[in-house]
């Protein structure tokens, strides 16, 4: 485990049998607690009584000397010493990990192991979030067949399916998004001339292919050059011009 530059950020809690520290994820704010030294604070609780019953003894004076001098009772105390502060940093240091990159002490589930920093710089976000993505899925789709709604989601899912498909062959219009069937040449909500939708066909046979990489009659492997006036890299319409207004890609 590797050293760390600082203590992450804590504060002091008492639950009656003295002082402990509670250190926080600087990403997730999860919390971390140390144990309270109870043999110690025990200890000197004993110390406070005895030394408070002997003190009080002594005339006149007894009562006032004992209230000055036994102090604070160390089961309610609120205080760490130094050295008892980093006593409980190093109990619960194991949790907890530094980025070399943004410097926050984060907790294991914040922090990449393979890559040696926290999740938000490390060089495989993308490959994280995606592993996440596909456990919250598994998850869901396992909730959803413990209580019966697997079936449900496989026709939500087809159903979505079977919308984009048809969005995908219908005609839109480019003033307000008004889809009406192929062949459609004005929109019937603002009279705007409707895109027709693409028709791709595979060059061996002839076959439309709606959008699929591969021919679903021969097989063959779609390759669609780019359309005019489209730009070759972010698909945004060039309007004729030489370079793509969205990603600056030199057009022809």
């Amino acid at each position: 485990m590797s050293d760390f530059s600082r203590m992450p950020r804590y504060d002091i809690r008492n639950d009656g049998i003295g002082p402990y520290a509670v250190f926080y994820c600087e990403t997730c704010e999860r919390e971390f607690r140390s144990q309270p030294d109870v043999a110690g604070t025990v200890t000197k609780d004993l110390g406070r009584q005895v030394a408070s019953g002997l003190l009080r003894k002594v005339p006149l004076f007894g009562n006032t000397v004992a209230n000055n001098v036994v102090g604070e009772d160390p089961r309610y105390s609120y205080k760490l010493t130094t050295d008892q502060l980093n006593k409980a940093w190093s109990q619960v240091q194991v949790q907890f990990r530094e980025c070399p990159t943004c410097l926050r002490i984060v907790c294991l589930s914040d922090f990449d192991t393979q890559s040696g920093f926290c999740n938000e710089d490390s060089p495989r976000t993308s490959e994280i979030a995606e592993s996440r993505g596909e456990q919250t899925g598994a998850a869901l789709k396992g909730l959803a067949s413990a209580f019966g709604f697997g079936d449900v989601i496989k026709n939500v899912q087809q159903a979505a399916k079977t919308a984009q498909n048809a969005a995908s062959q219908a005609a839109r219009c480019p003033n307000d998004g008004t889809m009406a069937a192929a062949g459609t040449k004005f929109c019937p909500e603002c009279g705007e001339a409707m895109i027709q939708p693409a028709v791709d066909k595979c060059p061996q046979c002839g076959q439309e292919t709606h959008g699929a990489k591969f021919c679903p009659n021969c097989g063959t492997k779609m390759e669609i050059a780019p359309k005019p006036g489209i730009c070759p890299n972010c698909k945004a319409e060039t309007g004729g011009a030489k370079f793509c207004p969205e990603c600056g890609t030199k057009i022809g």
